[in-house]
């Protein structure tokens, strides 16, 4: 048989999974306090990236906001790679939205074939 040392110690774990298990299990890794110096160092370097924009802006001069700088122009972005998207269902959400998704796919063959043409 175990010790009664041992089946204490398995109660008092069974105890602390059980009050575990109907709390939100939420156990704070920082203190408040440190949170609150994270938010403010934060703060304080979004003000800091502000006025070095601003900064830089100042030096540039006023242009028109339509008009690209000439480093956006330099800057191209090309796509080369194909886009996928997936959802996972369980079978009572396919039956729930099944019209829908197919009114979707529907639209976007259609759409797709009309590019094609």
């Amino acid at each position: 048989m175990l010790s009664r040392k041992a089946v204490a110690f398995l109660l008092v774990v069974h105890a602390a999974i059980m009050l575990a298990s109907q709390t939100e299990a939420y156990i704070p890794i920082f203190t408040y306090g440190e949170v609150q110096r994270m938010q403010e160092k934060e703060r304080y370097e979004g003000q800091k990236k502000s006025l070095s924009v601003q900064q830089r802006s100042e030096k540039v001069g006023p242009l028109d906001p339509a008009e690209p700088l000439e480093e956006e122009e330099k800057e191209v972005i090309k796509l080369t790679a194909h886009v996928e998207i997936g959802m996972r269902m369980n079978s009572r959400q396919l039956e729930k939205y099944q019209a829908t998704l197919e009114g979707l796919l529907r639209e976007v063959l259609l759409s797709s074939q009309n590019a094609a043409k």
